[in-house]
């Protein structure tokens, strides 16, 4: 148990670490909501070595906290829908994607991320005009889930047997 918390808080704060200096870093692209989403790297690894319950709780404490230290409180509500279909949808593909095809699994959440923030945003905005910024989410969410696939593959293979509880 002291060993599975202990890997849980190290994981949290290295997510909680990549997502605050990422909230530094300028955009990318003037589209609101484009971002790297590099902390995603450790919600990837996370759901492959120490499994989907801690995996979630790691999420949400990432979310909820990096809203917080980062004073972003109106990002908490794209972060938080996004990241649980994101959740969600790699959840249901790592039941049929082996570790090497772990890259494919980010994509596929990248993608739902970004329908998850569109729905947040349409709902926010209570038009769906907002969702003509869909195409180019869908476009950087392809980029940015394969990158931060690729970095969660290569994590895994790196770091196997050194954190997991």
């Amino acid at each position: 148990m002291a060993k599975r918390l202990a890997a849980d808080a190290l994981l949290l704060t290295a997510a909680l670490i990549i997502f605050i200096v990422e909230a530094r870093i300028p955009p990318i692209v003037p589209v609101p909501g484009v971002k790297l989403g590099l902390a995603n790297i450790i919600t990837v690894y996370a759901i492959w070595r120490v499994g989907p319950r801690d995996a979630f709780l790691i999420l949400i404490a990432r979310v909820i906290l990096g809203s917080i230290f980062t004073g972003q409180m109106m990002a908490f509500l794209y972060s938080l829908g996004g990241g649980l279909l994101c959740f969600a949808a790699m959840l249901l593909v790592r039941k049929i994607l082996t570790e090497k095809q772990i890259w494919i699994a980010s994509v596929i959440g990248a993608l739902f991320h970004n329908i998850g923030q569109t729905l947040v945003a349409v709902a926010v905005f209570r038009t769906v005009n907002v969702a003509y910024y869909f195409p180019v989410l869908l476009l950087s969410g392809l980029v940015t889930g394969l990158f931060t696939g690729i970095a969660a593959q290569a994590l895994i293979r790196r770091m196997r047997g050194k954190i997991e509880p």
